[in-house]
């Protein structure tokens, strides 16, 4: 009976760990917070330590599936990254621009306002904003599009 018992537990374990070794390593994430509203996600493109090249960078700032916030433009935006992409480097995009100055901190913010401002390249009522990780090659980029809620 104790045998039976501990051939069991030992097929549980292996089996265990099997399932474990066929999972994918998950990418890191990065949040956008605007009030008590946040959303998250993976990374669209990369993520994974190796450098993008340029081409894919432009059909990543196109990808389908983005996931949005409402924005109001008096409330402020924060930005959160998981340490992994913090210690490469990160740079916030609008509209595929950089927007900010590359950063190793894990949080930022930005006036809400600035999203819906022609001034730094807004269009209408909608935004789409990246996280590029990498201070000179990308080696992954996260989309969020905002919307404007006035």
């Amino acid at each position: 009976m104790r045998r039976r018992r501990a051939v069991a537990v030992v097929g549980v374990v292996s089996a265990g760990l099997l399932v474990l070794s066929a999972c994918d390593k998950p990418t890191p994430i990065a949040t956008v917070t605007v009030g008590s509203d946040s959303v998250n996600s993976g990374a669209t493109c990369g993520g994974e330590g190796g450098a993008l090249k340029q081409s894919d960078l432009a059909g990543c700032l196109k990808a389908k599936g983005i996931k949005s916030i409402s924005v109001d433009p008096d409330e402020t935006v924060r930005f959160g990254v998981d340490p992994e992409i913090a210690d490469k480097g990160w740079t916030i995009l609008m509209n595929g621009q950089p927007l900010t100055d590359s950063s190793t901190k894990t949080y930022r913010t930005i006036p809400g306002s600035v999203f819906f401002n022609a001034q730094y390249g807004a269009q209408g009522n909608s935004t789409l904003v990246s996280i590029k990780e990498g201070e000179k090659d990308a080696s992954g980029l996260w989309n969020f599009k905002l919307k404007k809620d006035a």
